[in-house]
């Protein structure tokens, strides 16, 4: 038996601390010294809960005044919050509004530290599913761009849902390896993160199944993973711009190891000390290439703060960087651009006629003057709107984000697109029938019609009838029959249809409560 299929034997057994690998636990006694202890020890505590406000639909000032469980500021997150699992955050109607998102409060770091500001153009490399994509979108505030890339399209479904219960309507969501975007958009991106695919071992409090499948063999697997999402990276972003690496693991070789490497193989990239690593512990520059510099880099110990453990390094590339391979991808995009303007690509191309089009546009202004009304207007279109923004794919209408100009459009072309912006509708025989996705991103004041369900004087059943997709009837000051949406606290939770006095519930299938 060879030493490493004899390591990772090993590796598989338990050791004292429960079901801790036998291996993790005697590297971890190694690397850490007289930290190991108390570090081990915290992982057979329990798990640390937190959730992360949508500052697109509240502000903490207004959410404290009707948040109905108990919450602890995160320190380092000004949105972020601690709860205690009794509290169940999860099922309370709030959620399925889009109030918040359930996060572990140490991932929130990594966003926090990329410092991502109203109009940028923002990549999210592997975004699934969903927890710092929605951070991001939040911080945009409805200007710039995100683009949300996840590689396993039934991840990516997941991604979508999320982005969408969160009101957020300028990201576009791939579904891509990185080196092919790469090849796409070449020294284009403001700021890009890097949460990696990694061994997961700040995992294993919340996972447990996480320490089944650990091995040295997977840590390394990751650690080589890792070097060619970086590569791809560091060949999208702008000079000057911004690159977050994080990962929820603590091995050396997929943290401080893999930004050493990183360094070496892209000298125009400086690793940088954000003013939030106060916060944290320090990188560890003997557990990389010895580099001082390595120190900028943060870890989170689930020992030492109230978190499940991160790590989170941020660098700078220099503003008068020159990439041989960007300008090499660059020139091969402006060839395929070149060849590709009477279309917009393999998913996202234009495949309705102008006359398709113009029906596809009377049916949404149809729609949206009969159902909408003044405030809708900052955020989607009611009496024009640039014919290129609107996509129609397999009677589904979508809303492209005003920062996709053409030369955009033209860099997705040949891209698997799975949401190529905000969710419009779909296109019935004579009329369209508004996506869940809009409805969660319009002020209930944009809405002709709302039927408001309030916990104080309801309770929460009646808003738990909706999201099981029950139907209910309506007073006879209702109003006109038609679409309707449908509130909780004056936050949208869906559709539903006004008829005969009833409320049929619109509220997707695969979202219900069972």
């Amino acid at each position: 038996m060879t030493k490493d299929r004899a390591q990772q034997r090993k590796g598989q057994g338990h050791s004292s601390y429960g079901r801790l690998p036998e291996a993790f636990v005697q590297r971890m006694r190694h690397q850490l010294e007289d930290e190991a202890e108390p570090f081990l020890a915290a992982l057979r505590q329990e798990r640390v809960y937190g959730l992360r406000i949508n500052p697109l639909k509240t502000e903490p000032e207004e959410w404290f005044t009707r948040c109905p469980f108990p919450l602890e500021p995160v320190p380092w997150c000004p949105t972020g919050f601690y709860y205690s699992p009794e509290s169940r955050p999860g099922k309370h109607p709030y959620h399925a509004a889009g109030l918040y998102y359930i996060q572990e409060p140490s991932a929130m770091a990594a966003v926090e530290m990329l410092d991502v500001q109203p109009g940028e153009t923002v990549l999210d490399l592997s975004a699934a599913p969903g927890g710092k994509a929605t951070q991001i979108g939040a911080a945009l505030r409805g200007e710039g761009l995100l683009v949300a890339n996840e590689i396993q399209p039934s991840r990516a479904s997941i991604l979508v849902e999320n982005i969408e219960r969160f009101g957020i309507r300028n990201a576009v969501v791939t579904v891509e390896r990185p080196d092919r975007l790469a090849e796409h958009f070449p020294a284009f991106f403001d700021k890009i993160l890097v949460d990696a695919p990694c061994s997961g071992e700040g995992m294993f409090r919340k996972d447990p199944q996480m320490m089944l499948v650990w091995s040295l063999d997977n840590v390394r697997r990751f650690a080589k993973s890792q070097d060619n999402i970086l590569d791809a990276a560091a060949t999208m972003l702008k000079p000057g711009g911004t690159l977050v690496y994080s990962t929820c693991t603590f091995s050396p070789e997929e943290n401080e190891g893999t930004v050493a490497r990183f360094l070496v193989r892209h000298p125009d990239f400086q690793l940088v000390r954000h003013p939030l690593a106060v916060h944290f512990d320090p990188g560890r520059p003997q557990w990389g290439d010895g580099r001082p510099q390595l120190s900028n880099c943060v870890r989170i110990w689930p020992h030492r703060v109230r978190g499940e453990g991160h790590f989170v390094a941020v660098m700078v590339k220099a503003a008068d960087a020159t990439d041989a391979k960007a300008s090499s991808d660059s020139r091969r995009g402006q060839a395929r651009a070149g060849t590709s303007r009477s279309a917009a690509g393999k998913l996202l191309r234009k495949t309705a006629s102008d006359s398709q089009w113009r029906d596809a546009w009377s049916r949404w202004t149809a729609f949206a003057q009969q159902f909408l009304q003044g405030a809708a207007e900052k955020v989607v279109p009611l009496a024009s709107v640039a014919p290129e923004r609107l996509i129609i794919r397999h009677e589904q209408l979508f809303l492209l984000p005003e920062a996709v100009e053409e030369s955009v459009r033209q860099r997705l072309a040949g891209l698997r697109v799975l949401r190529p912006g905000l969710h419009l509708g779909t296109l019935k025989k004579d009329r369209l029938e508004p996506a869940h996705a809009l409805a969660m991103t319009l002020p209930a004041e944009a809405v002709v019609q709302t039927v408001e369900l309030s916990l104080d004087a309801d309770g929460p059943q009646a808003a738990v009838r909706y999201l099981r997709g029950e139907s209910f009837p309506l007073s006879e000051e209702a109003g006109r029959a038609g679409w309707v949406l449908v509130t909780v606290d004056g936050f949208p939770l869906g559709w539903g249809k006004a008829s005969g006095g009833q409320l049929k519930n619109h509220y997707p299938k695969g979202l219900r409560l069972l």
